[in-house]
C-alpha cells in the first residue's frame, strides 16, 4: 500500500500567513506536486468549503481541514507545523498542527480506516507533544506511521504508551476496544463514587466526510468517560465502516449523545433512551459536558426522550424536547408544511405557464373540453386559433391540465404536512382531508394553516392513548385518521370554514382594489420580507401568501399575479448582489467567496434567494441590511409598474409567463445594483469592530434560520474570513 505520508509533505515551521485558506492551498499544493492530486486549486476549493460548513479546528492548538474529491489520485496526509498559528476556528485559540487529510472519491477502507486511525491519535496529549518536539521531517513522518501500525514503535519517536498496530484493523474496530477499555478505568475524584458500578452512555458520532472529526469526536467521548467514571460506548458512522452497538448494550445504556452533523442510521434502536443530540464537533469541544447533560436529561423525569414509533429522520424533523417554546413549535410545524407544498406549486404553476404559452391565454376556458375529447390523433380544431393551432392548443391544455390538478393539491398539501410535523404519519390523512375542505369551503390558504393544526393536535391526542394491545394495530392506520378526519373536517364544515372564507374574500379584495402608493408599498412590504432571512420564516410566508393566490389570478383580477412577480423579483436581488459585489471588488472577498459568487449569479437568475446565505451567515449585520434595501426597492418597482407573473418559480427562466419581461428584468437591475453598491460601501468603511460582537451573540439564531431555510437548495453557511480594508491582508473574520 502506498505510504500516505512522506517528507515532501511534511512543512516545518513555517509562516504560511494569517487565514486559514492559505494554509490550506499551501497544502494542497505539496499534494499535487508529488503527484498525489491532478489538481491542487480542486483540491483546495474542496477542503475550503467542507471547513466552511465546519471549522476543523479542535482544542489543543491542532487543526485538520480534509476533503474527498476526485482531485485527489492518492489518498495522502500533509502535516504542517506553524509559526505563528493560524485560526482554525477552535475555541481555545488558534492552531500550529495543521493535518490534512486527501481522499479520493473512490478511497478504499483501508486507507480511510487509517486515516481515521489517525485522527483518532491527535486526542492523545503524548503523540502531540512528540510531533511539536519533533526536529526534522523523516521524524514527524516516523511518529506518524507509528501511531498509525506501519511500522515498529521507536521508543526515540513514539509517543508514550502507544502500540504497533495491524494495519489492517479498521477504526471501527478500534473504536469498540476503546469503547469497552472504559468500562475498567479508573474513576476521577469527582466521580469516585460511582467506580464500583458505573453509569453507562453510548454515543453515536458522524459528519458528512466520515474522516476525521466522527472518529475524534468518539474518542473524546471515551476519554472523558474513563476520566470521570463514566462507561461511554461510542458508535463511529464514518467513512471506513460501522459497528453498530449491541443492542443489548443500548438497552442497559442510562443515556445516549449524539454528536452528528447528519443523520443517524437506525435511530430507532435507542427508542425510550434519554439523549441529547448537538454538532459533532462539540464531542470534540466538550465532550464531559455532553457526558453530563445526558446523564442530566436521565435524571430528570421529564427529560428528553427518543420517541419510539419515530424513525431517524422523522425524530430529526418531529421531535420536540419538553423545552420548546410555542413559537419555536409553531414555526417548525409550519415550515414542514410549507416545504412540502412548494413542490407541488412550483411543478403545477411552470406547466400552467407552459399551458399559456402554448394554448393562448383563452386555454382555461377550453383546456377540459380539449384534453377530454381529443387527443394527439384528434387534435382540436373547433376552438379557433390558439397561439400555435391544433398542436398547440392541446399541448397547451394537457399542460395546463395537469399544472392546475398539481395546483389542486396545494392547500391540501399544506395542512396536511402541518399534521404530519405534530403528530406523524396518522396525521397526514385527516390534515389532507380538512385542506380538501377548506378548498371546498373557499377558506384557501388561512383555511389550510389552521385546518392542518387543528388535524395535527386531534391526531397527536388520540394517539397519546393508552390502547388495549389489541387495539394498537388500528390505532394509526384505522382509529386515528378517522376520528382526526371527522372531528376537524366536520369542524371545518360546521364551524370554521364559513368565517375563514369570509375572511380570504375580504383581503383578496382589499387587495385587489389597491393601486398607487398602496400598491408601491405593498411591494416594498413583500420584497424585504424576501430578503430578511433569505429563504427563512418571513422568506416563506411571503413566498406562500404570493403562491396561494395565484390560481385566483386572471385578466380581470391581475394583482395577484403582480403579487407573485414582485415577489420573484425580489427574492432574485440577494444573490444576484452578491454576485455583482464579488465581481466589482473581489478583493475585499476571500476565495471561498468569490466561488460561491459566481454561483449566485445562475442561483438569482433562477429565483433561488438562498444563493445569498453563504454572505449573510460570515456577515449577516452588512449583507442582509444591504440586501433588504435593494429588494425592497424592486418589490415597490415592480408593483408599481404593473408586472405580472403567472409562473410561481423560475426567474428569467420563465421569461414566456410574465407580461413585462422588460420592466421585470429592470427592476431587478435596480435593486441589485443598489444592494451590491451599499454593500460594498458597508464593507469598505464600515468595521465590524462592536457589531462583531452582537453578530456572535445572535449567531446560533441565524445558523439555525439558514440551516432550515436551505434544506431544499442544499446551500452552506460560509465562515470565511472577509477583509475589511482592502490594502490589508489581515482578514476580520466573523463566524455563524
Amino acid at each position: 500500500m502506498t505510504s500516505l505520508i512522506t517528507t515532501e509533505l511534511v512543512i516545518l515551521d513555517a509562516d504560511q500567513g494569517t487565514e486559514s485558506s492559505a494554509v490550506i492551498r499551501a497544502m494542497a499544493t505539496a499534494i499535487a506536486e508529488q503527484g498525489r492530486a491532478n489538481s491542487a486549486e480542486g483540491l483546495a476549493t474542496a477542503a475550503i468549503a467542507r471547513e466552511e460548513k465546519t471549522p476543523t479546528g479542535v482544542p489543543g492548538g491542532i487543526a485538520i481541514p480534509h476533503a474527498r474529491t476526485d482531485a485527489v489520485t492518492t489518498p495522502s496526509l500533509a502535516m504542517a507545523r506553524l509559526n505563528p498559528p493560524v485560526d482554525f476556528g477552535a475555541k481555545d485559540g488558534p492552531a500550529d498542527l495543521v493535518f490534512m487529510i486527501a481522499a479520493p472519491d473512490g478511497a478504499g477502507k483501508e486507507h480511510l480506516a487509517l486515516l481515521s486511525k489517525l485522527a483518532r491519535s491527535l486526542v492523545k496529549k503524548d503523540f502531540v507533544a512528540s510531533l511539536r518536539a519533533a526536529a526534522t521531517e523523516q521524524e514527524v513522518v516516523d511518529l506518524v506511521e507509528t501511531a498509525l501500525g506501519l511500522r515498529e514503535a521507536d521508543t526515540e519517536h513514539a509517543p508514550a504508551g502507544s502500540t504497533a498496530a495491524n494495519p489492517g484493523d479498521t477504526a471501527a474496530a478500534s473504536a469498540t476496544a476503546a469503547a469497552s477499555a472504559t468500562a475498567a478505568a479508573p474513576a476521577s475524584a469527582d466521580s469516585a463514587s460511582a467506580a464500583e458500578d458505573p453509569r453507562r452512555v453510548v454515543a453515536v458520532t458522524a459528519c458528512p466526510t466520515g474522516i476525521a472529526h466522527t472518529y475524534m469526536a468518539a474518542d473524546a467521548l471515551v476519554q472523558a468517560g474513563s476520566e470521570m467514571g463514566i462507561d461511554v460506548v461510542t458508535e463511529t458512522q464514518g467513512s471506513s465502516g460501522t459497528t453498530p452497538i449491541d443492542q443489548s448494550i443500548i438497552d442497559g445504556a442510562d443515556a445516549v449523545v449524539f454528536a452528528v452533523d447528519v443523520d443517524v442510521r437506525d435511530k430507532a434502536r435507542f427508542a425510550g433512551k434519554p439523549y441529547v443530540q448537538v454538532p459533532v464537533k462539540a464531542g470534540i469541544d466538550d465532550p464531559q459536558g455532553l457526558i453530563r447533560k445526558a446523564l442530566a436529561e436521565a435524571d430528570t423525569p421529564n427529560g428528553r426522550r427518543l420517541a419510539a414509533a419515530h424513525t431517524a429522520d422523522e425524530e430529526s424533523s418531529n421531535s420536540t424536547s419538553s423545552r420548546e417554546s410555542i413559537g419555536a413549535h409553531l414555526k417548525r410545524v409550519l415550515l414542514t408544511g410549507v416545504s412540502y407544498m412548494i413542490p407541488f406549486v412550483a411543478a403545477g404553476g411552470l406547466l400552467m405557464a407552459l399551458g399559456f404559452l402554448l394554448g393562448g391565454f383563452d386555454i382555461p376556458d377550453y383546456s377540459e373540453d380539449i384534453v377530454l375529447g381529443n387527443s394527439l390523433w384528434n387534435l382540436p380544431t373547433e376552438y379557433g386559433d390558439l397561439a400555435l393551432g391544433p398542436v398547440g392548443a392541446y399541448l397547451g391544455a394537457v399542460s395546463f391540465q395537469i399544472g392546475n390538478l398539481s395546483m389542486g393539491f396545494l392547500v391540501a398539501a399544506l395542512a396536511g404536512y402541518i399534521a404530519y410535523a405534530i403528530a406523524d404519519r396518522p396525521g397526514i390523512a385527516p390534515g389532507f382531508t380538512v385542506g380538501a375542505v377548506a378548498v371546498l369551503m373557499g377558506a384557501g390558504f388561512i383555511g389550510g394553516i389552521i385546518g392542518g393544526l387543528l388535524a395535527g393536535y386531534i391526531a397527536h391526542w388520540i394517539g397519546s392513548f393508552a390502547a388495549p394491545r389489541w387495539l394498537r394495530g388500528l390505532m394509526p392506520v384505522v382509529i386515528i385518521p378517522l376520528v382526526a378526519s371527522l372531528v376537524s373536517s366536520g369542524l371545518m364544515f360546521m364551524v370554521l370554514g364559513g368565517p375563514i372564507s369570509a375572511l380570504t374574500e375580504g383581503l383578496n379584495s382589499w387587495l385587489s382594489s389597491m393601486t398607487g402608493t398602496a400598491a408601491v408599498l405593498l411591494g416594498l412590504i413583500l420584497g424585504v420580507m424576501m430578503a430578511v432571512d433569505l429563504g427563512g420564516p418571513v422568506n416563506k410566508v411571503a413566498y406562500s401568501f404570493a403562491v396561494a393566490g395565484l390560481a385566483a389570478g386572471s385578466v380581470e383580477n391581475p394583482v395577484p399575479w403582480e403579487i407573485m412577480a414582485t415577489v420573484m423579483a425580489a427574492g432574485m436581488v440577494p444573490p444576484l448582489a452578491m454576485a455583482l459585489a464579488t465581481a466589482l471588488r473581489p478583493r475585499i472577498f476571500s476565495q471561498a467567496e468569490k466561488e460561491n459568487g459566481k454561483a449566485a449569479w445562475l442561483l438569482g437568475a433562477a429565483f433561488i434567494s438562498e444563493g445569498a446565505i453563504p454572505f449573510a451567515a460570515s456577515d449577516p449585520l452588512r449583507v442582509i441590511p444591504a440586501s433588504i434595501v435593494g429588494a425592497g426597492v424592486t418589490g415597490g418597482m415592480t408593483m408599481a409598474f404593473s408586472v405580472t407573473s403567472q409562473a410561481p418559480h423560475g426567474g428569467v427562466f420563465v421569461f414566456f409567463a410574465i407580461d413585462s419581461f422588460l420592466l421585470f428584468l429592470l427592476s431587478i437591475v435596480v435593486g441589485t445594483i443598489i444592494s451590491a453598491l451599499l454593500v460594498l460601501v458597508l464593507k469598505i468603511f464600515v468595521r465590524k469592530g462592536g457589531a462583531a460582537g452582537l453578530a456572535e451573540a445572535t449567531a446560533p439564531a441565524a445558523s439555525k434560520s439558514t440551516a432550515t431555510a436551505s434544506t431544499d437548495s442544499g446551500a452552506v453557511a460560509s465562515d470565511a474570513a472577509q477583509a475589511d480594508e482592502p490594502v490589508s491582508s489581515k482578514a476580520d473574520a466573523s463566524r455563524v
